[in-house]
């Protein structure tokens, strides 16, 4: 009797199953760098014909003016006095943002006393508050980190508030019935059925906290990539002006990018419409 015959794919061994994982996520990650690529190469080619004015670099020019920056220390100097503006000013407004919506959500005598003045201040143009904050708290850090702090709280308000109020009662019943009630309510059903509409609040607040460094660092300040940029301009260093703000758009893409990863982590439960 002869034996049966053995699958060269099983001789030779099976190719390891990551692989593909790896090559899709290679894929996309390169999917993702040809707009920006695109943007480079469109900008390189502009500035070198003069399309965009006589006064704007090409970014070879930016990538040295920022290597030159970097070697003397100053762009880092800059870059940490910054850093700790603005994570004094969203460390106040997202925590303020996430009680008052929480608190609204959750209590309709709090909605009731919260809400409307929420929404009134929502419609200033807080970036046009700056004299006004100067009034109040001077020319100093306490101004600057107000500034900062006070934008971010109305989306991450609005998001919380109709996250929670946008989970589905009959869940919320369900709870219920099994005898879960009070915070356990809250951690195990609310929050989680909020959390998709919270963490869209907290990438928009994170967007308008970063807009607000940057006005708040154009008036009275010796220091932060703001008064860099500042001091470029009066210098005509549009180079180093350049450099500033693609410091400003990578800073505000990397904190996107740190709430989207937490965002496929804490929501992989869910099961939502995939692109193709």
């Amino acid at each position: 009797m002869s034996s049966p015959s053995v699958p060269a794919k099983a001789i030779r061994g099976a190719p390891p199953t990551f692989a593909p994982k790896l090559l899709t996520s290679v894929a996309t990650r390169g999917r993702r760098l040809i707009g920006l690529a695109v943007i480079l190469a469109a900008w390189q080619i502009a500035a070198s014909r003069g399309l965009l004015g006589a006064a704007t670099p090409p970014p070879s020019q930016v990538i040295e003016a920022g290597a030159d920056l970097i070697r003397s220390g100053e762009l880092q100097v800059h870059l940490l006095a910054s850093l700790e503006r603005v994570a004094k000013g969203l460390s106040i407004g997202l925590t303020a943002g996430l009680v008052l919506g929480l608190a609204a959500g959750l209590l309709r005598v709090a909605e009731d006393v919260i809400d409307a003045p929420l929404q009134a201040l929502r419609m200033l143009p807080h970036l046009a508050l700056v004299p006004v904050f100067i009034i109040w708290f001077g020319i100093g850090e306490t101004s600057k980190i107000a500034l900062i702090a006070i934008g971010p709280i109305f989306p991450l308000y609005i998001n919380v508030f109709h996250g929670i109020r946008s989970v589905d009662e009959r869940i919320v019943e369900s709870a219920r019935s099994c005898g879960v009630r009070g915070l356990g309510l809250i951690r195990r059903v609310i929050l989680p059925g909020a959390l998709p509409q919270i963490l869209v609040g907290l990438r928009q607040s994170l967007g308008i906290g970063w807009l607000s460094l940057v006005v708040a660092e154009m008036t009275a300040t010796t220091s932060g990539i703001g008064f860099l940029v500042n001091d470029a301009k009066e210098f005509l260093h549009t180079d180093v002006v350049f450099v500033v703000l693609v410091v400003y758009a990578l800073l505000g893409l990397t904190t996107d990018l740190a709430v989207r990863a937490i965002e496929r982590k804490a929501l992989g439960w869910r099961r939502g419409l995939v692109a193709r």
